[in-house]
């Protein structure tokens, strides 16, 4: 499980709880990613749900007008998010679409590419053909994929491409898109496809997180492996409630390799030592926690940090731990 309550600086942290009663981590530290010639590409929800985020009331009569005043909250957010990817994309320009369009939910609206200055000059009021009625993730998969079938193939950490898609909406072709994305790594795999970072943006109410969560997973302990025998992770998901800092959409582009600090460990909330690393602390970890592990810190040269994954465990392994000097205490006081 992806904790929602992450500290920084760590980006991402996921929890795996072992039958043994052992805890799985997998975090990663937070960093600006080191991205070269990558392209790029923003997914907007075209659905009629939408509506009220681009500040369509539907209200026709003038007499509610004033009652029904809304604020476009997409188009401010859509240019601030163009503008940061721009500067990670080879061609400076971020290639926008409109998504989940017409009847079902399976158009798609090409809006062009745009650098963080062109986006200023547009205007970003939702689709201009049908809004959605309902939400299908596989045409802009599609879509982008096949766009960018022709870009270099750098690896899974240098991606050939970047596309970040923003849903409010319960995806309804969920199983289609798993076994494509399914064939399509192991296209990845055969290096006769390019490996393409896809990421998630829930926004609004009516997501369905376990859905998002279903995607980011799908890959983990998969046989499937690139050509140097990593993992082909293609999906990532980030409810935009929890995004504080737009570093944070790109949490999963760290490696193994890349060094943060000379020195540090890990222990858990009682103080033992889980890990250490004598030759670096990476920007992506892997450690196991004892059993009734509440609680990790990373303890490095100038400070810690403490990361609670009480949220992830199952309920019995909540409780803190009872040492056997105390768990007579409730049953006779001495003092």
């Amino acid at each position: 499980m992806q904790l929602k309550s992450v500290v920084q600086p760590f980006g991402e942290v996921n929890v795996y709880p072992q039958n043994n009663g052992d805890i799985d981590i997998v975090a990663t530290i937070l960093m600006v990613p080191d991205i070269e010639g990558a392209r790029v590409g923003l997914a907007l929800d075209g659905s009629a749900s939408m509506k009220k985020m681009y500040g369509i009331s539907g209200v026709v009569s003038s007499f509610f007008a004033s009652a029904a005043v809304t604020h476009n909250v997409v188009e401010p957010v859509a240019r601030v998010m163009v503008k940061y990817l721009a500067n990670f994309a080879a061609t400076g320009k971020v290639d926008l679409i409109n998504w989940a369009c017409g009847a079902a939910g399976e158009l798609i609206e090409d809006l062009g590419s745009f650098s963080g200055e062109e986006i200023e000059q547009i205007a970003i009021k939702g689709p201009k053909i049908p809004w959605g009625t309902g939400t299908k993730l596989l045409p802009p998969l599609r879509y982008f994929i096949n766009k960018y079938k022709d870009a270099p193939a750098i690896g899974v950490k240098q991606p050939a491409a970047i596309c970040l898609i923003i849903t409010d909406g319960i995806i309804e072709d969920l199983e289609d898109v798993k076994e494509y994305c399914f064939k399509y790594a192991l296209e990845i795999a055969d290096q006769t496809k390019p490996f393409i970072k896809l990421l998630l943006i829930g926004v609004g109410k009516e997501i369905d997180e376990k859905q998002l969560e279903e995607l980011d997973n799908m890959f983990e302990g998969s046989f499937v492996k690139d050509a140097a025998g990593r993992e082909i992770d293609l999906w990532d998901y980030q409810v935009a409630d929890d995004i504080q800092i737009l570093e944070q959409i790109f949490k999963e582009f760290v490696s193994a390799e890349t060094i943060v600090t000379h020195y540090g460990r890990i222990l858990n909330q009682a103080g033992v030592v889980c890990e250490e690393y004598n030759f670096g602390v990476p920007a992506l970890m892997r450690f196991k926690l004892p059993a009734g592990s509440t609680a990790f810190t990373l303890e490095f040269s100038g400070g810690n940090v403490t990361q609670d994954i009480t949220e992830a465990l199952p309920l019995e392994l909540e409780a803190p731990l009872i040492t056997e000097s105390e768990q007579w205490k409730d049953v006779v006081d001495f003092v």
